[in-house]
């Protein structure tokens, strides 16, 4: 069974894992809407969710609650 012939300390692990670093977000903005949003997310625009340049949650006002 094969293993390491010195182990590395912590700090030396984690020195060479400080260059990793998230990337910073990419915003797309709709075509249709022209609302900024993160790529693969849906979002909300006066009232209805969209996803995709395509309503996926419509809007409802408070006349469609009471019925």
């Amino acid at each position: 069974m094969a293993h390491p012939k010195s182990r590395i300390s912590k700090q030396r692990k984690r020195k060479r894992r400080t260059h990793y670093k998230a990337s910073s977000q990419q915003i797309a903005t709709c075509p249709n809407t022209g609302e900024s949003h993160l790529y693969h997310r849906a979002y909300w625009h006066e009232g209805a969710m969209y996803y995709k340049g395509r309503v996926v949650i419509a809007a409802f006002s408070e006349e469609d609650l009471e019925e």
